[in-house]
């Protein structure tokens, strides 16, 4: 009996992304505050800047995507600070867009919702596959973190138009994408797709983070716990370390299935 290789497009080697546990979801949901006062702090508190923070930070994340993609297999410590650092790319994507060129909120949620779905499109046409249980060749990987990519920036424009269109205080605008995920929770639990119940769900923990930062770092007067954007995101900052730590160690969140190609 003889075994023949299929044809093989990129490196193979084991899943590049964690299991979707709790661990996964609470990590993301503090990626996200980061992204949004961390970005806020170096841009406004300390005067760098909208374009100079979009130019640190954006370098900042290609470095650390080389490291990513270089790797065989997942790491949680890189992979968790390629998503800190993408969550702060896409919000000064959309505040780019919204700040320093006047686009209308309403306007960047739709062309990023477009893209979104027509990155999703290509990508499955591809590959016939969206789940990131199969991120095990560059071509995959590829697309899975430019799905993230526009996911955090559509993620940034249609909550901060949520907030324009409602008025609703720091602490009232957790409570919409707070019960949008439970939502997806309990269709999932009643037998939706999982794959597009885990997209759902990433997309929406994008608000629900960011407004989670407005509501610790706003002041009292506006409706927040006044801590400030600096405290915020070394609240974050640390949490998210210390559980990477946990998972470096404990190993809880690894796949680590093989893609086997034998015909």
């Amino acid at each position: 009996m003889t075994t023949t290789t299929a044809p093989w497009t990129g490196r193979q080697m084991l899943n590049k992304v964690p299991e979707v546990t709790v661990f996964f979801w609470v990590i993301k949901i503090l990626c996200t505050t980061v992204g949004e006062s961390f970005a806020d702090y170096i841009n406004e508190t300390l005067g760098f800047g909208l374009t100079n923070t979009t130019v640190l930070f954006s370098v900042a994340l290609v470095a650390v995507l080389v490291v990513q993609f270089r790797l065989r297999r997942y790491v949680p410590g890189v992979y968790w600070l390629a998503v800190v650092l993408i969550s702060v790319v896409g919000t000064l994507l959309t505040d780019n867009l919204t700040d320093a060129h006047n686009v209308p909120l309403a306007l960047s949620s739709t062309v990023f919702a477009v893209l979104l779905a027509a990155v999703f499109a290509v990508w499955y046409a591809r590959e016939h596959t969206l789940s990131i249980h199969s991120i095990n060749t560059t071509q995959r990987e590829g697309w899975y973190w430019l799905v993230v990519l526009v996911t955090f920036a559509l993620g940034t424009a249609v909550g901060d138009w949520t907030l324009e269109l409602t008025g609703w205080s720091p602490g009232a605008s957790i409570l919409l994408p707070a019960g949008l995920i439970l939502a997806v929770v309990v269709a999932w639990r009643a037998g939706a797709g999982p794959v597009l119940s885990f997209w759902l769900a990433y997309v929406l923990t994008r608000p629900l983070g960011a407004n989670i930062g407005d509501f610790l770092a706003s002041p009292r007067g506006d409706g927040g716990l006044g801590l400030g954007t600096l405290i915020t995101s070394v609240v974050f900052l640390v949490t998210i370390a210390a559980t990477v730590a946990y998972l470096t160690i404990t190993r809880v969140d690894r796949t680590e299935e093989r893609r086997e190609l034998v015909a």
